[in-house]
């Protein structure tokens, strides 16, 4: 089993449909693939057929049915809010060594390749003293950073490349997911954080219909991951 972590800049950004893109692109090319996303907040219980759990379930071909969100999303917080917040909220923390042992348990139970979908930005809280750095620190899996093309976005890239480097985690890649109404043009910003990603691989993913697979840069995508 080969696992990825697969963090962002941000909320909101497309992990989920970076996610799910890849799970399509490794299934119609014959291989093997399994996708947690174990902490997820903004979690309306009453639209969960509508939620990033639901969107990978129906990735991997897999029932969508709530048992089945509960197995690859255990930590679910109705706040739209940081885990920390969220769960603070509801009064119940997240235990981060029992979280630790569920993303080692799903790399280890299936063969294939293992995409762990991370919540939020690569800096959000999910206790009192750790954050989605941290968590990615104990795997000590490669990292696919998905960033979006907004004007702002390359400090924030930039940023969050720093601060994994610093880390010495394993970046595969970044992908530049095109955000919608930027004034900053994909294929700039592509070239700007490139300049600086020290030769990482920015591979930049323009808007695509909800649900699409068979677009190029998935193909790119998974050449670097798997």
């Amino acid at each position: 089993m080969s696992a990825v972590f697969i963090t962002a800049t941000g909320t909101d950004i497309g992990k989920t449909f970076v996610t799910a893109g890849l799970i399509r692109h490794i299934r119609g090319s014959g291989g093997a693939v399994v996708a947690v996303k174990p902490v997820v907040s903004g979690f309306d219980p009453d639209a969960w057929e509508k939620s990033d759990p639901a969107v990978l379930l129906a990735a991997l071909g897999r029932p969508i049915a709530l048992a089945e969100v509960e197995r690859i999303s255990p930590w679910r917080f109705r706040a739209p809010l940081s885990p920390h917040m969220a769960s603070t909220r509801e009064g119940r923390a997240i235990v981060f060594q029992d979280l630790v042992e569920f993303c080692r348990k799903a790399m280890a139970d299936h063969r294939g390749t293992c995409l762990v979908e991370g919540v939020g930005g690569i800096m959000v809280p999910l206790d009192d003293r750790r954050t989605v750095l941290d968590l990615i620190s104990v795997l000590r899996i490669p990292v696919l950073l998905v960033a979006g093309s907004y004007v702002g976005t390359i400090s924030h890239t930039l940023t969050a490349l720093e601060v994994m480097a610093r880390r010495n985690l394993d970046l595969a890649a970044v992908v530049v997911s095109e955000s919608k109404g930027s004034a900053a043009s994909l294929e700039d910003t592509v070239a700007a954080v490139a300049q600086f990603a020290d030769a990482l691989d920015v591979v930049g993913l323009p808007r695509l219909p909800p649900g699409a697979s068979d677009h190029a840069v998935f193909a790119q995508i998974a050449g670097l991951i798997t």
